[in-house]
């Protein structure tokens, strides 16, 4: 099962999607040895990471065909994450252009680790490619 669209960072960091449905998602992540921080521990960036994937997730199982960016994010850890993880994240609320969600990460104990709630807004996918060499887009003419 893939995400729909190509997310490097995603990739690098090994995020595999399990759920991807009805207003739910999840997520698992084994984080390698270069994801921990001084404790050995999994870091705080790679957890807040996975929470934003997750909730992002979430938003857009209602309508696949659309994007979304994050607007805000609030995160709380409760206790080191360690092991091989697991986000589930719920789509709270939606407007026309607002999606409301919350995300937990749990170590393979099935302990929460840390919750985050976040809020995403709903953008139409654009066309993209290799960006002008002209950064003004100034048209020449003859």
């Amino acid at each position: 099962m893939g995400f729909g669209v190509a997310i490097p960072f995603v990739n690098h960091l090994g995020f595999e999607l399990v759920l991807f449905d009805g207003g739910f998602s999840e997520l698992a992540y084994a984080p390698k040895p270069e994801h921990l921080n001084s404790f050995a521990v999994t870091h705080g960036g790679a957890l807040m990471t996975l929470l934003d994937v997750t909730m992002a997730v979430a938003s857009r199982s209602v309508q696949k065909d659309m994007g979304v960016v994050t607007i805000e994010m609030k995160t709380t850890f409760m206790q080191p994450a360690r092991g091989k993880l697991t986000g589930k994240g719920r789509l709270m609320h939606r407007t026309a252009s607002m999606a409301f969600t919350e995300g937990t990460v749990f170590d393979e104990d099935g302990k929460a680790c840390a919750h985050a709630t976040g809020t995403f807004k709903y953008v139409r996918r654009l066309p993209t490619g290799p960006r002008s060499a002209n950064p003004l887009n100034v048209i020449a003419t003859d």
